[in-house]
């Protein structure tokens, strides 16, 4: 997800009044007595709360501004947290956190041992269910529903879903398996007009008010009673009352998956959303409430640009006089991929772009401006994206998936089955990999070289800086298997990039200091670590590049002139790059080495920047130097013992 640093001259420098705000932070049951005045003055509150604290510590803003009314009216209606919640992805439950008891630690947002970006249950009760990836909140709060009927609770359950997140396919499982198992769930589509539908008017906010009433809901039932014995007669009443709702809003294909549905109807009338959401809590079976909201709301460039806005940097004001010429940053790895994707396209008229709802955040706007025949976004349908593309190369395609590591984590079944196992000719850039800072635990790329690893016919590389990064990816795409290339977040190394592109040999590495003792194998963007480690521990280091296959000549060659191996990587070490070493030695039966394997240990790993969840998982070169010097401790004693005992020999003789 990208960040962009924002500037305003008319940001709050102050904690804004917010009386009503502090009384609901005291005591959320003081919402509940609220009437519609306060709950109107409340979400101005919220709003300028969020927009305080967000420009104070930066993170998701445009979603939640959108959900003001929306949260303050669920709270306000349910009774959380015994009545369940559930919020899909979870970028947009900032207003959420600001009413459940978290207004005074919203400061703390994102950083190191403060509040997540997304809800976390270990984190607080009103947080139902832990989230950052999209499309599994119906399922989750249909999970919820079922128990609480099995245990007999009395217990409402509401799920919040976006329009983009609502395009998952887990999300339509959830929808018609509701649809045949009935539980009493509602479900609210938060449509923010980014990807679903358009606006049907004042006729539609007349039938949804109508719809949503007691009255008609009375009506509806009661004539389902006394028509249902006349033959003919409920049906053709059925049919008539489902066409006029196909003429005016969208809600045919959720009815026909049986759900009752409602809407559509304006998510920021905090009115009507309160009175729909009162009667549609009194309802049995699975309720669908659709609700049309502006992403970024009462921030004017947040609504001009919801996606510039989906989230943002610290908030800065306009500096008073132009900043001086500053050295020029190097590129983020997500652009490196963009420009080689439009370069290669250039050369290869076969390639074609995919991507699963990340278009801007994997660097490929350029590459769908020139290339829009070429460019295909699947939305949030990661395991679609995988298949589609095999079918592309079944037919002689070259597809590039551009995906995030943790995302291709839910296509892995496609990844084996319909990729690797038929042996096709798909190029997987895989952004993200490793840790990427403040998106959190939901976020980090750490598992994609182990669950890749042991998967036949793939190769994958792990490059060591941007230029290297454009080869690979070249290499990759010449290559007629499967092929990936992982890169992390953030800003590449600053080296030269060639204009040019070349395969390099597939398995090969190169060592790029030659040491004694101490061998580190480095195994991606970590090679300025392993390099000012090698420095000063005088060590040996190698740029392996290629995780599968390993470039087995020059490990045991380093293995055999070396007494330890270090192997570096941003990837939890069980199953990972090292392992995939430490197995080569073993099977060449070597003994007369050490391996020692830095990487992410066994744990999940929590928000912070970036820096400081590699200096937390021990992968700086201070932290590699410390680690090795305690391995060779014993040989550096008896070293200084020999050299103590010389020394006083050479003074009594």
């Amino acid at each position: 997800m990208g960040y962009d640093t924002v500037m305003s001259d008319t940001l709050p420098t102050l904690r804004p009044d917010t009386p009503l705000l502090d009384r609901v932070d005291r005591d959320i049951n003081a919402l509940r007595s609220f009437g519609e005045e306060e709950l109107l003055q409340l979400t101005d509150e919220v709003r300028r709360f969020l927009l305080y604290t967000v420009g104070s510590t930066g993170g998701h803003f445009g979603a939640g501004l959108g959900v003001v009314e929306l949260t303050v009216a669920l709270h306000h209606v349910f009774n959380t947290p015994h009545d369940r919640i559930v919020w899909d992805v979870g970028h947009q439950t900032y207003p959420h956190k600001i009413l459940t008891g978290r207004l005074n630690r919203m400061h703390s947002m994102r950083q190191r041992g403060g509040l997540s970006g997304f809800p976390k249950r270990s984190e607080s009760e009103f947080d139902t269910f832990g989230v950052g990836h999209s499309s599994t909140s119906i399922s989750a709060a249909m999970g919820m529903a079922i128990a609480a009927s099995q245990q007999d609770i009395a217990r409402k359950t509401v799920a919040v879903i976006g329009d983009g997140a609502i395009t998952g396919g887990m999300a339509f499982e959830a929808l018609a398996h509701a649809g045949d198992a009935r539980p009493n769930m509602l479900v609210i589509l938060n449509d923010n007009q980014m990807s679903i539908g358009h606006n049907t008017g004042g006729l539609a906010s007349y039938f949804a008010k109508i719809w949503a009433s007691s009255t008609y809901i009375a009506l509806r039932e009661g004539s389902k009673r006394i028509l249902e014995h006349v033959r003919g007669a409920w049906d053709l009443a059925k049919r008539t009352e489902e066409h006029m709702k196909g003429m005016v809003a969208p809600g045919t294909l959720f009815e026909e998956l049986g759900w009752h549905y409602i809407g559509p109807i304006d998510g920021h009338d905090l009115p009507q959303l309160v009175q729909t959401l009162r009667n549609m809590s009194q309802l049995k079976g699975p309720q669908f409430l659709h609700i049309r909201t502006t992403k970024g709301k009462g921030f004017d460039p947040a609504e001009a640009d919801p996606v510039g806005y989906h989230a943002i940097n610290k908030l800065e004001a306009k500096p008073k006089s132009p900043l001086p010429t500053a050295r020029p940053k190097p590129p983020k790895y997500q652009d490196v991929f963009g420009r080689w994707l439009c370069d290669a396209a250039d050369l290869e008229p076969r390639l074609i772009g995919i991507t699963p709802a990340m278009c801007e955040g994997s660097g490929m706007v350029e590459f769908a401006r020139r290339f829009p025949n070429r460019y295909y976004d699947v939305a949030i349908a990661e395991q679609h994206a995988v298949t589609v593309a095999a079918g592309m190369a079944c037919d002689g395609l070259k597809p590039v998936v551009a995906i995030y590591s943790t995302f291709l984590q839910r296509g892995y079944d496609q990844f084996i089955h319909d990729i690797a196992l038929q042996n096709l000719d798909v190029t997987f850039a895989i952004d993200r990999a490793g840790l990427v800072g403040q998106d959190g635990a939901t976020h980090h790329g750490v598992f994609d070289l182990s669950y890749m690893r042991c998967v036949p016919n793939l190769i994958i590389a792990a490059p060591s800086d941007e230029n290297e990064c454009r080869q690979l990816l070249y290499t990759a795409l010449q290559h007629p298997g499967p092929a990936a290339v992982r890169y992390p977040r953030g800003e590449a190394q600053g080296a030269l990039v060639e204009e040019e592109m070349r395969a390099l040999t597939i398995g090969e590495g190169i060592q790029v200091r030659k040491g004694q003792r101490v061998a580190v194998l480095n195994f991606g963007a970590l090679l300025h670590e392993a390099l000012a480690a090698g420095e000063v521990l005088d060590a040996s280091v190698a740029d392996m590049r290629w995780v599968k296959p390993l470039d087995r000549a020059l490990i045991l060659r380093l293995a055999a002139e070396h007494e330890l191996l270090v192997t570096l990587e941003e990837n939890v070490i069980a199953g990972g790059a090292g392992s995939a070493v430490a197995e080569l030695l073993a099977a060449e039966g070597i003994t007369g080495v050490s391996w020692l394997p830095i990487g992410i240990p066994d744990q999940f790993v929590d928000h912070a920047s970036q820096n400081e969840n590699r200096q937390a998982a021990g992968l700086t070169s201070e932290a590699i130097v410390a680690r090795v010097q305690t391995r060779l401790v014993p040989s550096f004693g008896d070293a200084s013992q020999r050299l103590t005992k010389q020394t006083e020999e050479a003074s009594q003789g």
